[in-house]
């Protein structure tokens, strides 16, 4: 394996014939891509004829996006079988069955030059005069194919005519005469033959017409553009080798212009109804997108989350000044404190809507970037893809498991008066699970769309499949505020909130079971000593199920179709005289 082009000056053997810059170059065609967050990895491999001694090799056509530095080529010699060996082995199983001339590489470099624009389709970006010389001369072809099967047709009336003529002939000779069939024949050879004919003088006025049309346009086109040539770029390698014979060839390169992102499809329960909530299916798939020139047929493609140009040094340190200072008198006596909202994070289950649940139908659809927990990540295809050169979002599926889930009915009040459902269940991928969008499916079809967040694997996930139309709740807050103890000595702001939620069912079937709904609602988290906050359990009704130290309140309801329930909770928030911003 070379490094990057050697500035060396590589003499040749002086028996070798010198190159020539016009030589037919060999296609190496692209048998496996890497693709990297923002960039692709390119591999191509073949097999080439070496001639002992030191040679020039030129490979290509490749795509002038090819980084030079980057470059890198190897020799190795095949198998018995005349098969490459596997990558990363000179001798599979130990074997010693490897065939060929040894050789190595001494030059790897790109060459790119300017060469005129291949025939065929005119670009995006050509101008009206040029898309209409394209035009005629592909008029002018079809006019000239329809000519030469005219000219067919009546070289075929012309031999049936022919061979009519010696019939007559033959027959008058033997004595056989039929005037009357040998007319109507005669009157239908001419027909045919005078339809051909004239179809013929029009195509070829037509012809001439056209001819005039495309030499005018021809003309304007030269006065006034010039035929732009396309920038192209060959692989030069300068290998030696001990003796002649067939050899394995390897070169990989960087290329820009690409990138992939991940994808999942969630699908609750087995499709074939909404009543099957124990399992979950999660489809792991890859959006690639590259437009660098070079299409991707059947390559085997790996997606790493690697930064190839992301800086290794650390980042400069700069001065941070600390000054000290005393407090005055009025800031010794009193404590500023105010209310912030913070985010409760966890692994795989933070949201993209900030709904418990991990998502609620009709989210911002967008593609993150590559989150893989700090540590380089790889997953491969399991098949050889396509992947065409047009910019366009190509979708590779990776892998997908089936985990039993832990569905619920849970409702935040306070963000939404919609319950959703939500789906506890473990990554048994064999993977971790990137960060990315998330196409949610229930037995209705697709829901929503969501996002998942960075899963490692046996870590659990949180999905929300879309809204309960089936229930609905109603939040009501009140607050007062009051003061105990007594003046200047122990006294006590006390601000009591009341939050009333009034839950329903909507559902009127008869006979329908009870169904269970979670409702979690919040109340302040206190982290400074003259600040208290408290539930209380006494005045509420009921009372809660949990409270857990991020001041998440939830309760567990068991309704039946078309019962209302309604909940009271109470809490309060005590600070002392001191405390300031309440």
């Amino acid at each position: 394996m070379t490094a990057a082009p050697d500035p060396r000056t590589i003499t040749p053997d002086p028996r070798t014939p010198a190159p020539d810059p016009q030589q037919a170059a060999t296609r190496l065609p692209i048998t496996a891509v890497t693709c990297l967050e923002d960039r692709a990895q390119v591999e191509r491999t073949g097999t080439v004829t070496l001639a002992a001694g030191t040679q020039r090799l030129r490979i290509g056509p490749v795509t002038p996006l090819a980084v030079d530095r980057s470059l890198r080529a190897e020799v190795s010699a095949l198998q018995s079988d005349g098969t490459h060996p596997p990558a990363g082995t000179g001798d599979p199983a130990g074997t010693g069955e490897l065939a060929g001339p040894a050789a190595r590489v001494l030059d790897a470099r790109v060459i790119r030059s300017y060469t005129p624009a291949p025939p065929g389709e005119p670009g995006r970006d050509a101008s009206q005069l040029r898309r209409d010389v394209h035009d005629l001369e592909r008029e002018l072809y079809d006019a000239r194919q329809v000519q030469q099967r005219q000219e067919n047709a009546l070289a075929v009336v012309d031999q049936a005519r022919t061979d009519l003529h010696r019939d007559i002939v033959q027959g008058a000779g033997a004595g056989a005469a039929d005037p009357e069939r040998w007319a109507d024949r005669l009157d239908r050879v001419d027909q045919e033959a005078e339809t051909r004919i004239g179809e013929l003088h029009r195509l070829r006025r037509r012809l001439h017409d056209i001819d005039e049309e495309l030499r005018e346009a021809r003309k304007a086109l030269a006065a006034t553009e010039y035929e732009p040539q396309v920038l192209t770029a060959h692989l030069e390698l300068v290998v030696e080798a001990e003796e002649a014979g067939p050899a394995g060839l390897k070169v990989a390169h960087l290329v820009p212009c690409a990138l992939w992102r991940p994808a999942y499809r969630a699908t609750l329960g087995s499709g074939e109804g909404t009543s099957d909530r124990g399992t979950v299916r999660l489809e792991t798939d890859a959006f690639v997108w590259q437009a660098t020139g070079e299409d991707w047929h059947g390559v085997a493609l790996s997606l790493s989350t690697a930064r190839p140009t992301l800086a290794a040094n650390p980042p400069p340190l700069t001065e941070d000044v600390l000054t000290l200072r005393e407090r005055s008198a009025e800031e010794r006596r009193t404590v500023e404190v105010n209310l912030r909202e913070e985010e409760i994070r966890s692994v795989g289950a933070d949201t993209a809507d900030g709904t418990d649940g991990g998502g609620a139908a009709g989210g911002t659809a967008r593609v993150p970037g590559l989150d893989d927990g700090g540590a380089v990540r790889t997953l491969a295809a399991p098949h050889p893809v396509d992947i065409p050169s047009d910019g366009r979002p190509h979708r590779v599926h990776l892998s997908a498991f089936t985990a039993p889930c832990r569905a619920e009915r849970s409702c935040a009040p306070e963000l939404s008066p919609l319950p959703v459902t939500t789906a506890h269940f473990a990554n048994t991928a064999g993977h971790v699970l990137l960060a990315g969008p998330v196409d949610l499916m229930r037995g209705s079809g697709f829901v929503g769309r969501g996002e998942l967040a960075f899963t490692g694997v046996g870590a659990q996930v949180r999905l929300a499949f879309g809204s309960e139309d089936t229930f609905r709740v109603v939040r009501q807050v009140e607050e007062s505020r009051d003061t105990a103890g007594l003046t200047a000595i122990n006294q006590r702001t006390v601000i009591t909130r009341r939050v009333r939620l009034f839950v329903s069912r909507l559902d009127a079937q008869a006979g329908a079971p009870a169904q269970e709904l979670v409702i979690r609602e919040r109340v302040p988290v206190s982290e400074v000593s003259a600040v208290e906050v408290r539930v209380r359990t006494d005045a509420s009704s009921p009372a809660p199920d949990e409270v857990d130290a991020e001041g998440i309140v939830r309760y567990t309801l068991a309704l039946g179709p078309g019962e209302h329930r309604e909940i009271t909770l109470v809490h309060e928030l005590t600070a002392s005289s001191a405390v300031t911003g309440l």
